[in-house]
């Protein structure tokens, strides 16, 4: 079939691209986040600061509507016949991140992430289907089918690092989630957000309580490569912890994260990956209760 030649809602565009947007600088400004940057300091990064966040995010947004209005238009398409194309934009879009940032990797795995989910907005409006986050993230996983087996069990004696992971400890990172569908958001960070939100929590503490409980599962391949897997396996013990302590549900439960903040940063290790899926499921809740998407 040829790609259809569609016009999407520019209602759903906008929205849909400002909340992707909102959904980075959400992540950045939520503080403390151990070993992460964020208003308090710079967590373990030594080559990047908040401002880089800022201009990053803000190069990124010209984009967000490219991503939906691609997915619209391949709507016609196999759901794998989606990826190449796709992968061309986001590979434009990163040159624009790190020409904002001076060369900085300020949110690459969110390019990755966000311009999947932003063109399964585009793809789901376009079939008139509902643009749920079950939905969302089912689309994300049939547009990556095979994506972790040709980019990661591949021989290639030149092995990115989340090539070396997966041969070394079995990670498959951001790949292994999208192509799965974000099992970590859908079925553990979302229900444990909005639940949080129902019972009143405030957004930032609830955020914050999220990104622990993330950080507990993911087997976040940022934080095996600076840590390998003992220090993998520190950081989700630490979280453990802390979530069994209660987490964090109060101003006073920002203490112990503090504290968390700085062992991270003795250690070197900043849970990328972690943030990435937070993102993700920022965005997904927005998305859920947004006008213009038929979910009301």
């Amino acid at each position: 079939m040829k790609p259809i030649i569609s016009t999407p809602d520019p209602r759903v565009v906008e929205q849909v691209s400002w909340l992707a947007w909102r959904a980075m600088v959400a992540e950045v400004n939520l503080s403390p986040k151990p070993g992460l940057v964020d208003r308090v300091n710079s967590g373990a990064h030594r080559d990047m600061a908040l401002t880089d966040f800022y201009h990053s995010a803000d190069a990124i947004r010209p984009w967000l509507p490219r991503f939906i209005r691609y997915g619209a238009s391949l709507a016609g398409l196999s759901a794998q016949e989606v990826l190449p194309g796709l992968r061309a934009m986001g590979l434009g879009c990163e040159a624009d991140m790190f020409r904002a940032t001076a060369g900085v990797n300020t949110h690459k795995g969110s390019i990755f992430s966000l311009g999947l989910l932003c063109a399964a907005v585009g793809r789901l409006r376009e079939r008139q289907q509902s643009v749920t986050p079950e939905a969302l993230c089912a689309t994300v996983s049939a547009f990556c089918q095979g994506l972790t087996a040709r980019e990661l069990q591949r021989n290639n004696p030149k092995q990115t690092a989340g090539q070396r992971l997966y041969q070394q400890l079995g990670l498959t990172g951001a790949r292994g989630e999208a192509e799965a569908g974000y099992p970590l958001v859908i079925n553990l960070a979302l229900p444990h957000y909005q639940t949080l939100r129902a019972e009143g929590i405030d957004p930032e503490l609830a955020l914050l309580d999220t990104l622990l409980l993330l950080m507990a599962h993911n087997g976040d391949t940022n934080v095996a490569s600076r840590g390998g897997v003992q220090g993998l396996n520190w950081l989700q013990r630490q979280a453990k912890t802390l979530l069994a302590q209660g987490g964090i549900r109060r101003p006073a439960d920002l203490f112990q994260l503090h504290a968390f903040d700085q062992r991270c940063i003795a250690r070197n290790l900043s849970p990328g990956g972690s943030a990435d899926l937070l993102i993700v499921t920022h965005f997904l809740h927005e998305v859920s209760a947004a006008p213009y998407l038929g979910n009301l």
